[in-house]
């Protein structure tokens, strides 16, 4: 079958500088999984945190399913990642010696299973995003300029 992205944190990408990434499942209940299946999802301001050894994913967006009725879930509860132990060890590590964050990139479904990238993450700066905008606008300016050239 194999991977189908269903909804991506593109605002993790502007505000972090991302570093490790890792893939986990994400335990769910009836009717969030066939939201998603739909794309009813939005990661924009989730986050993730370390809590007793567990990893969960806190302010994620999925809306109700319309065929729920009273089985429906709440839209954004707290849900729990399914990461291996060494995983997490390394998580826990990073985030307490070198002040990482774990941040959500995106949601997608591999064989039927919902699953969720996430990743070590530091902040930008002001003065970094201004930086990036400004690569990204020249390199813009490059292809059009070559494209209209047709070398």
């Amino acid at each position: 079958m194999g991977k189908k992205i269903i909804s991506t944190n593109r605002k993790a990408f502007h505000e972090y500088h991302i570093f490790d990434k890792f893939n986990a499942g994400v335990v769910l209940t009836g009717t969030e999984i066939k939201s998603i299946r739909k794309g009813a999802v939005n990661l924009k301001d989730s986050f993730v945190k370390l809590d007793n050894g567990e990893v969960f994913l806190y302010n994620c967006h999925i809306s109700p399913y319309e065929q729920g009725n009273r089985y429906n879930h709440e839209e954004k509860r707290t849900r729990k990642l399914l990461l291996n132990k060494k995983e997490i060890d390394k998580l826990s590590g990073k985030i307490k010696k070198d002040g990482y964050a774990i941040v959500p990139l995106e949601i997608y479904l591999e064989n039927g299973w919902a699953k969720i990238e996430i990743a070590l993450a530091k902040g930008k700066k002001l003065y970094d995003k201004r930086e990036d905008l400004a690569k990204k606008t020249q390199s813009r300016d490059i292809a059009r300029i070559v494209k209209s050239k047709n070398f």
